[in-house]
């Protein structure tokens, strides 16, 4: 399972093997409930981005279905000067979204630019994540941390997953690229 990042689409981890994939995306609502997985042994949950935070909202009261959880490249604090992105640039790139300013974030937290993107929409998702906030506590298996991200800083990485199993790769916010299988990303 995948909780994807904002904006980017499954297009950055379409070349990785070795697993079935479940991929989720759009953090304007997390009332949706997941499909069973009951028929799988063993089921992994990476949540990229601001997967993170969706993923650990979403959990928040519902039994545990995952064997392993894996944060990589985002935080339980999606907005936080220490523990997330800052805040004077989550809201610069809230009021200057739009086809070129997209682009452009894409290509620097390295993933392809999305064909005909729905601005409102993303804008919107931006708004909930900023407006619901700090996700619940809950335990993270481990937490992976791109060194050249442009999107969280890797020291508030650090610290919002202290006490928690660090990887770090050097490599941007989408580090998919490094990889081929999902068993890398899981590490």
């Amino acid at each position: 399972m995948l909780f994807g990042g904002w904006a980017a689409g499954p297009a950055p981890v379409a070349h990785l093997r070795g697993m079935d994939v479940l991929f989720v995306e759009d953090w304007r609502d997390l009332d949706a409930d997941l499909p069973p997985l009951d028929g799988y042994a063993r089921r992994y949950l990476v949540a990229w981005s601001f997967g993170v935070v969706a993923f650990a909202h979403w959990q928040a009261g519902r039994e545990p279905i995952f064997d392993r959880h894996v944060a990589l490249c985002g935080s339980p604090v999606p907005v936080d000067r220490r523990l997330g992105i800052p805040p004077a640039i989550f809201a610069r790139t809230c009021d200057r979204l739009d086809d070129a300013t997209l682009a452009a974030f894409l290509v620097r937290a390295g993933a392809a630019p999305v064909e005909a993107p729905d601005i409102p929409a993303l804008r919107a998702e931006l708004n909930a994540v900023e407006r619901r906030g700090a996700a619940p506590l809950m335990r993270w298996d481990a937490a992976v941390i791109a060194t050249e991200d442009h999107v969280f800083p890797a020291a508030n990485l650090r610290r919002a997953f202290d006490g928690v199993a660090l990887r770090e790769v050097a490599a941007p916010h989408a580090p998919f690229a490094r990889w081929s299988g999902w068993r890398e990303v899981l590490g």
